[in-house]
């Protein structure tokens, strides 16, 4: 149609740096998503196989200024990680892990795989300095994310099953753990869950702390946990089991102890 429009498009994140380019001096925080086709080239056939691919974008700040609140901060890598946990939990996708990854126009360090059981559906993270600098765009970080639609389609759950709300009090513990480095957290949360099996309802990191403290090379994971059964109260001597079985994991399986 257009002299800059004379070739087919393998990734979708360039239709959409471009809107967020045209946009990006009318707000001073967008966020945009964008559904279409890329064409891949196909060896030994004369026509590229077409998918069909989702992208989201962000940049700007957290919140816009109000009359309570005049600086929310800019947005970064987990503004955008949230929305994609929320898109997934929304189709009831199950089996899904972040990774770090790499993509070739992603940050190195700032982003990460998304699987869901063993097929990579996408990646999320942010736009690499030298990728943004063919766009005029301001300081804040650019967010992106790209995935395979018809893959998370797919594995969206039409029919799934619901649990009613317990009425028996939870019993909520902060743990602690020092792992090496190269651990992540969700290998960490892994076991956890696996620990605390059916009676473990929730499992949240909040804290990550590097330093002296826990040894070259280490680094400190801090969970909120939440224990819960579907029937009764827990009492303590099943909640001091479930825990001392959890601690006996992360050790066998990671090496990892309690912080002190």
């Amino acid at each position: 149609i257009t002299v800059d429009r004379r070739v087919t498009r393998r990734s979708i994140l360039s239709s959409l740096l471009e809107i967020i380019e045209y946009n990006h001096l009318f707000s001073p925080r967008l966020a945009f998503f964008e559904i279409g086709p890329v064409f891949l080239p196909m060896a030994g056939q004369q026509l590229p196989e077409e998918k069909m691919m989702l992208s989201i974008g962000l940049t700007g700040q957290r919140e816009l200024p109000s009359w309570n609140s005049k600086s929310s901060g800019m947005m970064d890598f987990y503004d955008l990680k949230g929305i994609v946990e929320g898109l997934l939990h929304g189709l009831h996708i199950e089996e899904v892990m972040f990774q770090s990854g790499k993509h070739p126009s992603l940050h190195p360090g700032k982003t990460a795989e998304v699987w869901i059981g063993e097929k990579s559906v996408g990646f999320l993270g942010e736009l690499h300095p030298l990728v943004k600098a063919n766009y005029e765009l301001d300081e804040p970080p650019v967010l992106v994310a790209e995935f395979d639609l018809e893959a998370l389609l797919d594995s969206a759950q039409i029919m799934f099953d619901v649990a009613s709300i317990t009425t028996y009090p939870p019993v909520l513990e902060d743990l602690a753990v020092v792992v090496d480095e190269a651990v992540s957290a969700a290998e960490v949360e892994q076991v956890l869950r696996k620990g605390g099996g059916e009676f473990l309802a929730n499992v949240t990191l909040f804290d990550i702390f590097r330093g002296a403290q826990v040894g070259e090379g280490k680094k400190s994971l801090a969970f909120s946990l939440t224990y819960q059964a579907p029937d009764r109260t827990l009492t303590d001597k099943e909640v001091q089991k479930l825990r001392a079985k959890i601690v006996h994991l992360l050790d066998q399986t990671l090496g990892a102890s309690l912080r002190t």
